[in-house]
C-alpha cells in the first residue's frame, strides 16, 4: 500500500532547528529544468536540495510562469521513471533438461515472483505519484511550499506586478531580445528575465542564475557565460555594482551562497548533468546523420527525371516525389530543352497558386 505524505509535516531536515536570519546579499533563480531533475536524481539527494531550498526560501526567486513549466512537464519526468521500472527482470533463462531438477532453479523461480511483486509495488506508487501529486510526490509538495508561500521575490497569480511584467516581457520578445529559444512562440523566458531585474532592482541583490539549457548564455563543461547582451543590460538597468553570474549547478549556486552541499549532493547531480549531455550528444548525431542522409539522397538522384517530368507536366513535383524517383537514361532532346526559358507560356491559374 502506497504510504502518503503527511503535507503538514514540514519536509525540511531542518525545520526541527532554530532559524537564525541571515543577510544575503544574492538572489537565487532556478530554471524550471532544474526542478524537473529533481525527479531524475537518485539516493533521496533529490530531496536534501528541496529542504535547501525551503530553509533558504527568502533568497530564491520564482513565478507563476515557473510554477506553470513544472506542472506542465512533471508528468513526462516521472514517465521517465515508470519507463525503467515497468521492465520486466531478466530472469527467464532456459536450462538444460539435466539440471531440471536442481534445486536452483526453484530458488530462481520464487525470486523472480518476488521481483515481479515488488517491482508492482513500485509501479503503483509512481501511478499514485502521478495521479494524486499533493498526497504522495515529496517533490512536488515540496515547491507547492515555495509557489504558494507570499514573498516579495515570489510573482504569484495574484500579484498585480505580473500584468507590468507580461507587458515588458512581450515588448521584448516582439523586439528579439533574449532570452528565447529559436522559433520560440512563448514569451515564457522574457517573463523570468523581466522579473529577475525587477527583483535585483526592488531588492538590491546580486543574482545567481541556475539552469540547465542555452537560453540564458554558453554553457560548457568548465565554464558557464552569460549571454552578452543580457550581461550589459543587467549592468544597465541594476548598475554596475550589482553582479549577475550563471551556472548549471545548483551545488555550485548554494556554496557560492554559504548554504551548506554535501559530497552526495554534488556527485548526483554531476551524474544528472553528464547524463544530458550525453543525451544532448545523442540527439546531435542524430541530426547530424539525418541531413547527411538527405544530401546523399539528394546528390545521389537524378535530374532528368525531373526535366522529363517538368516537360511533360509543366509543374514542379513535390520534393518527397522527387527523392523517390527512380534514374532514368537522359534524353537527348534535354539538351535543346535546358538552352530555353523553362516557361514560354503565361502562368496558368494553377502555376499561380503554385508560386
Amino acid at each position: 500500500m502506497t504510504k502518503k505524505l503527511n503535507k503538514n509535516e514540514d519536509i525540511s531536515s531542518t525545520a526541527a532547528k532554530k532559524k537564525i536570519e541571515k543577510n544575503f546579499e544574492t538572489l537565487i533563480f532556478i530554471d524550471t529544468n532544474i526542478f524537473l531533475d529533481f525527479y531524475r536524481i537518485r539516493n533521496n539527494v533529490s530531496i536534501k536540495y528541496l529542504n535547501e531550498i525551503i530553509d533558504h526560501e527568502e533568497l530564491i526567486i520564482t513565478s507563476n510562469q515557473v510554477e506553470m513549466e513544472f506542472k506542465k512537464n512533471r508528468q513526462s519526468a516521472i514517465r521517465e521513471s515508470i519507463f525503467e521500472t515497468a521492465k520486466k527482470p531478466v530472469i527467464g533463462i532456459s536450462y538444460p533438461a539435466i539440471v531440471s531438477d536442481h534445486e536452483s532453479l526453484e530458488k530462481i523461480k520464487n525470486s523472480k515472483k518476488d521481483i515481479e511483486i515488488e517491482q508492482s509495488k513500485i509501479k503503483e506508487t509512481i501511478e499514485q505519484i502521478l495521479k494524486k501529486p499533493n498526497e504522495y510526490d515529496r517533490v512536488y509538495i515540496s515547491l507547492e511550499k515555495i509557489f504558494k508561500t507570499s514573498r516579495k521575490i515570489n510573482l504569484s497569480r495574484n500579484d498585480e506586478r505580473r500584468f507590468e511584467i507580461r507587458d515588458l516581457a512581450s515588448k521584448r520578445f516582439t523586439l528579439g531580445y533574449p532570452p528565447r529559444k529559436k522559433d520560440d512562440n512563448s514569451i515564457g523566458d522574457a517573463i523570468n528575465w523581466e522579473w529577475i531585474i525587477n527583483c535585483a532592482i526592488g531588492e538590491d541583490k546580486n543574482i545567481i542564475i541556475v539552469t540547465r539549457d542555452g537560453d540564458y548564455g554558453t554553457i560548457d563543461k568548465e565554464n558557464c557565460y552569460l549571454n552578452d547582451w543580457l550581461l550589459e543590460e543587467f549592468k544597465d538597468r541594476v548598475g554596475d555594482k550589482k553582479n549577475i553570474r550563471l551556472t548549471d549547478k545548483l551545488s555550485e549556486a548554494f556554496k557560492w551562497v554559504k548554504i551548506p552541499v554535501t559530497s552526495d549532493m554534488i556527485e548526483e547531480e554531476q551524474k544528472i548533468i553528464n547524463m544530458n549531455n550525453a543525451w544532448d550528444y545523442m540527439n546531435a548525431r542524430r541530426m547530424q546523420e539525418d541531413v547527411s542522409n538527405v544530401r546523399n539522397l539528394i546528390n545521389n538522384s537524378s535530374w532528368d527525371s525531373f526535366l522529363i517530368d517538368r516537360m511533360s507536366k509543366d509543374q514542379l513535383p513535390s520534393w518527397t516525389e522527387r527523392l523517390n524517383m527512380e534514374r532514368l537514361p537522359v534524353n537527348e532532346n534535354l539538351l535543346d530543352f535546358l538552352s530555353h526559358p523553362l516557361r514560354d507560356k503565361p502562368l496558368s491559374r494553377s502555376d499561380h497558386k503554385k508560386e
